[in-house]
């Protein structure tokens, strides 16, 4: 006797079920919750934070743990993070600030990583097929670690962007994790310093902080400047540099 649990595989539960969880649907469903997220964004708009300050009825360690949660939710929804690292600082001072900005951060990171590899990255991998998106995925699937942290340390990737592309490679979630909260530790501090000392504009510790912005800002855009050609396949140079009769030799013989 058959188990009212169990369905065959040729019955109408079990089709639905393969339809409602195959790849393209999941790529649906992440579609949409972003869609919501995003639109919830726009209504609250988070970057009030800055102009209204927080609730006077939050305070203490609970209030930069709610603040940290409510980071993580609204990078992952992509939320410019310097704007909630300047509320950080101006809001919890450098210290607290830093602590529920990097837990945000990572938290954040965390839950894009989770949405993109359960609902995306069945839809998306077969889609890897130009040359550019194989290099890069080869990248960060072989040196998840490396390749996480050198995108946060030389900010001008797109956080949110950056958090679902890896989650579409075979990257693991410790060392993308681990890579975001060292990457994102020293551009996420000089915000949030910012934000706590932008009261006084002249002090040391706005002007270092805010130096240490823009010198690693151009910094990143130099470095993705020089190690393009890493993301280039093998060969890939040495087709580009040989004389045009080797290039020709290459080709295939058209039928006569």
């Amino acid at each position: 006797m058959l188990d009212p649990v169990t369905r065959p595989p040729g019955s109408f539960l079990h089709r639905c079920t393969r339809a409602l969880c195959s790849p393209w649907v999941r790529l649906s469903v992440l579609v949409a919750l972003l869609a919501g997220a995003v639109t919830l964004v726009l209504l609250f708009q988070p970057h009030k934070l800055l102009s209204e300050g927080w609730p006077a009825q939050l305070s203490g360690a609970g209030a930069v743990v709610l603040f940290g949660v409510a980071y993580g939710l609204c990078t992952a929804a992509f939320v410019p993070r310097p704007i909630l690292n300047l509320a950080a600082g101006a809001l919890f001072g450098s210290q607290a600030g830093i602590v529920a900005a990097v837990a945000g951060t990572v938290l954040g990171a965390g839950i894009a990583f989770a949405l993109g590899r359960v609902l995306g990255q069945d839809a998306l991998r077969p889609l890897l097929r130009g040359r550019w998106l194989k290099a890069a995925d080869g990248q960060l699937s072989r040196h998840g670690f490396r390749s996480t942290l050198a995108i946060r340390l030389f900010p001008g990737v797109p956080f949110a962007a950056a958090n679902y592309c890896a989650a579409v490679s075979t990257m693991g979630y410790a060392p993308f994790l681990l890579g975001t909260a060292l990457g994102s530790l020293p551009n996420t501090a000089a915000y949030v310093i910012a934000g706590s000392e932008a009261a006084s504009p002249s002090s040391p510790a706005f002007l270092i902080s805010t130096g240490f912005i823009v010198v690693t800002g151009l910094a990143g855009a130099l470095v993705a400047w020089r190690k393009r050609h890493r993301l280039r396949p093998a060969g890939a140079d040495a087709v580009l540099e040989a004389p045009a009769g080797d290039v020709r030799a290459k080709e295939p013989a058209s039928a006569v």
